[in-house]
């Protein structure tokens, strides 16, 4: 099934049919069953999705909501903020359609059941091995510990 993406405002350097054929390779790579639909929306979006679904009256990065059990063919629904997608690929060095990527994948492992909060390092273990395989950059953590020590000055 080929996933669904909505993107709310344009992004440049982005293709719709990229976007999606990369969001269709992450949930082959991590079996994940079912549709999914990724949805890349403001802050004012994300924050009233934060509220009402976790109680936290902010705006963040991704949220993961997964489909009912009942319903076989759908995995579930990612909601992505552009704006903090954007500061997120500045502060990382790379640009905001990375950005996005990454935050599909961090999403697309949460549809897959994976909770980086309860699981002991598992989902980040995952997520650094899929992001090496995707050509993605690896995380702030990872980038740091792979940098030699700068000298004191």
């Amino acid at each position: 099934m080929q996933p669904t993406v909505i993107l709310e405002r344009h992004v440049p350097g982005l293709s719709e049919r990229h976007f999606q054929a990369f969001v269709a390779e992450v949930c082959r790579l991590t079996k994940l069953a079912g549709g999914v639909t990724v949805l890349v929306t403001g802050n004012r979006q994300m924050r009233t999705l934060n509220r009402r679904f976790r109680g936290k009256n902010t705006a963040t990065d991704v949220l993961s909501f997964p489909g009912p059990a009942f319903v076989k063919d759908f995995a579930g629904d990612i909601a992505i903020s552009l704006e903090i997608a954007a500061k997120n690929a500045r502060s990382g060095g790379h640009s905001i359609p990375t950005e996005l990527r990454i935050l599909t994948l961090h999403g697309v492992l949460h549809l897959a059941g994976y909770d980086h909060e309860s699981d002991n390092g598992e989902m980040t273990r995952i997520e650094m091995r899929l992001r090496r395989k995707l050509a993605l950059p690896a995380s702030l953590i990872e980038r740091a510990k792979a940098q030699p020590p700068r000298a004191q000055t």
